[in-house]
């Protein structure tokens, strides 16, 4: 039904009053932005390099008619809070929010300013809009998951590592209690695989390393890694304790495969966030937040390094070289 009224809501995109879009940007308009991650993080920076570069093509420069107030949150979501009622403070004229912990901590200080988030994985489940074709209040943007993918995970690493009899899916449940959302999907493609799903919440390192040890002490352990900025932060420990104990592994988002990791597929964040660009342009010419749809990615990559398959024992097969849009060796 959701997947229904997000297609009918993407006829209305269409629809903005040629008024509100016909509106130049002639004076100097300030745009808000909270990231999760380190300013130091260098696939961070280049996806805020995407979003800005395609604010360019919108006419909107840095410096020039906005100003961008950027806030780093560095994985702790209580510097989120603050840093969020910083950027309130501001009174800008809209805010870019990155992850669903910045959106809430965002949405908690303001429901007037319009905001458009990017990597929230169900929006209605986390309360941030009641309907995606018509999200109402002060507040949009751009899903980076489906449901769906809780199956597709499972699939690409039952083939690049067959054989698996027990699989796990690790996130942080304070953080990122919405991948529960993906499970419904997971265990149906276990049941298809005759394999035994295992959820692996985690708050610390050493849960961390406990499941993954856990999942390694017998042949035929994998383990499905999400992204939340708990398990982001640590995902070189995890592609690390991943290697020692032999576990294959797949993860969300491409620079887990660039860092280490076996293998990574989900949606292509640059495209995420060049779209988001689009929604801001339409916001500071006069478009609100409750007409425009909550929109999904349609662009995904797969990412897979075969120094760490050769490390496992393990032999890409060609159908997801095939697939692949990177292969790292």
């Amino acid at each position: 039904m959701r997947r229904r009224e997000f297609i009918a809501g993407l006829g209305s995109a269409a629809a903005w009053p040629l008024a509100a879009l016909a509106q130049q940007p002639d004076q100097m308009r300030r745009i808000g932005v909270l990231m999760p991650g380190d300013e130091n993080d260098p696939r961070v920076k280049s996806i805020l390099t995407a979003f800005t570069q395609a604010l360019t093509e919108w006419s909107w420069a840095d410096g020039r008619n906005v100003r961008m107030d950027i806030r780093w949150g560095r994985g702790d979501f209580n510097r989120m809070r603050g840093l969020a009622q910083e950027l309130v403070g501001l009174q800008p004229d809209v805010i870019l929010t990155r992850t669903t912990a910045a959106t809430v901590a965002v949405q908690r200080e303001t429901r007037t300013i319009p905001i458009v988030f990017v990597n929230v994985a169900d929006p209605v489940a986390t309360g941030l809009v009641p309907r995606l074709n018509q999200p109402g209040g002060n507040i949009t943007g751009f899903a980076n998951f489906e449901a769906s993918l809780g199956g597709k995970w499972l699939e690409l690493l039952s083939e690049i590592a067959p054989g698996l009899k027990r699989v796990a899916i690790m996130f942080n449940p304070d953080i990122n209690p919405v991948s529960f959302y993906f499970m419904p999907y997971f265990e149906t493609a276990a049941r298809s695989m005759k394999v035994e799903a295992i959820t692996a919440p985690v708050h610390d390192d050493v849960e961390i390393e406990t499941a993954i040890i856990a999942l390694g002490r017998e042949p035929g352990g994998g383990l499905v890694v999400t992204s939340d900025v708990f398990v982001t932060a640590r995902r070189a420990p995890i592609i690390l304790a991943a290697a020692r104990n032999n576990v294959p592994a797949v993860y969300i988002a491409s620079y887990f495969a660039r860092d280490g990791g076996l293998l990574s597929y989900g949606p292509d964040q640059t495209d995420l966030y060049r779209r988001a660009a689009s929604y801001v342009d339409h916001i500071l010419r006069g478009a609100t937040p409750s007409d425009l749809p909550v929109q999904f990615p349609t662009k995904f990559e797969i990412v897979v390094n075969l120094k760490t398959a050769k490390a496992l024992g393990l032999t890409v097969p060609q159908s997801i070289l095939l697939r692949a849009d990177e292969v790292i060796e």
